[in-house]
């Protein structure tokens, strides 16, 4: 069931000319019809003309690898995400306090090392790859044909996180961790839509079916060692903010601390790491720092229903402050059918499924550090990827078992599906 690895390295619109003129005017209509339909037809073979793919960050490589959404999950291609690393590192070094940023990013979360790739999404047409980039605070949108970066975000503060597709993918909200921001772009273009405050630290994004509304969740801060349960007070403010997302004006603040203790949970932390609502939006289930389970939230009545505490792996420190930036479960996923969820045990080395209707848990799939939890294109597997192991792991939604793992760059974190052009293998040319 565990390996018996132990990890704690700190290492994604006139009347006798009536004729003439009536005549012209069907004429016209004609045309436009002829060029609707024509529209309508490029579009179907635009699509048609796209693969399905997984991205996978490799967040301190500064690559990403892009494999098959379903099958044997084989390699397609790579792209470098960071083509314009000596330009960023250049200007980042010529400024003291953008130095001191960078360092410490490196030192605190990126446990050793500089992130390169957070989180990444396609745009709709599959011709570029936009990508967060916490070490180099920004977005960037890169062409999948040519690699050379279309345009480039700088967010507020010193560092991009999480991000968040909407549903019609014409736009991509991204947390700046440092400046409790989140800004929402044009994923063609690069511009700004809106944005909106939060509270300490946003991370998690997430899109309402409807494109209607977005959440956003605060963790607060996640590279102290004041983490004995008695001093969460120190971490800062962690909640839930929901706003509209055509006025970005703030619609509700969900504070999951008077939930928790509702629930008869005070000593558990309310910072909402990842989270992943059931299909009909009925239920949120979110993880939080330091803690191996999740918890279902019931969305109208507003309170926490249930909570499913899994196994520890024997290897796995007690010291809290031996957890990677508090988490110790990282990583949620659901399945179609909404029947299923997945859950990366990050800190215990493992990663498994959950019938959503009992919350029993299926076999524990050994994995070394899995940071996300996707589901592959077909929605049958969930794919974790396994930051410890520089590897993806795709596990049968049905019966709770490994696929099969793919090797991929160095620590693999976010996993994103996304679309590039058909017989693509790669950036042909990149500057």
């Amino acid at each position: 069931m565990f390996s018996g690895r132990n990890r704690y390295s700190r290492r994604s619109m006139g009347h006798s000319r009536r004729p003439i003129l009536g005549g012209m005017a069907a004429v016209l209509a004609m045309a436009l019809a002829g060029s609707g339909t024509a529209d309508a037809a490029t579009r179907q073979a635009d699509a048609s003309a796209l693969r399905e793919v997984l991205f996978v960050g490799n967040n301190w490589e500064g690559t990403a690898d892009v494999i098959a959404s379903t099958g044997d999950f084989a390699k397609i291609g790579r792209v470098d995400v960071v083509p314009d690393k000596d330009q960023r590192l250049s200007e980042i070094y010529l400024d003291p306090v953008k130095l001191a940023y960078f360092l410490a990013i490196r030192e605190t979360v990126g446990e050793g090392h500089d992130q390169f790739v957070d989180d990444m999404y396609t745009t709709p047409d599959g011709t570029a790859v936009v990508v967060s980039r916490p070490s180099f605070a920004d977005v960037v949108s890169i062409d999948l044909a040519t690699g050379r970066i279309n345009w480039r975000f700088r967010v507020s503060g010193y560092r991009a996180d999480h991000m968040a597709v909407s549903p019609d993918g014409r736009r991509v909200a991204v947390s700046a961790s440092t400046s409790n921001t989140v800004h929402v772009l044009d994923i063609r273009t690069g511009r700004e839509a809106g944005s909106f405050r939060t509270g300490d630290k946003p991370h998690e994004n997430v899109f309402t079916r409807d494109g209607r509304y977005l959440w956003n969740m605060s963790i607060g801060e996640v590279n102290t060692d004041l983490d004995d349960p008695w001093l969460d007070w120190t971490k800062g403010d962690r909640r839930i903010t929901v706003v509209d997302t055509s006025t970005f004006q703030q619609v509700k603040v969900i504070d999951m601390r008077q939930r928790l203790d509702a629930f008869g949970h005070r000593n558990v932390s309310d910072a909402v790491r990842p989270a992943v609502f059931a299909p009909d939006e009925s239920k949120l289930y979110f993880q939080v720092s330091f803690f191996n389970g999740l918890y279902e939230y019931d969305v109208a009545a507003d309170r926490i229903t249930r909570v499913k505490t899994l196994p520890g792996n024997p290897a796995t420190s007690t010291n809290r402050t031996d957890w990677i930036n508090d988490s110790r479960h990282h990583g949620l996923s659901v399945n179609p059918g909404g029947d299923k969820l997945c859950v990366a045990g990050t800190m215990d080395d493992y990663a498994t499924v959950v019938d959503r209707a009992t919350l029993r848990e299926g076999p524990l799939v050994t994995a070394s550090k899995p940071y996300w939890a996707t589901v592959s294109g077909d929605g049958r597997a969930c794919v974790v990827s396994e930051s410890g192991a520089d590897q993806v792991t795709a596990i049968d939604f049905a019966t709770g078992r490994k696929l099969t793992s793919v090797p991929v760059g160095d620590h693999p974190q976010r996993v994103r599906l996304g679309h590039v052009p058909a017989g693509w293998t790669g950036p042909q040319t990149a500057t």
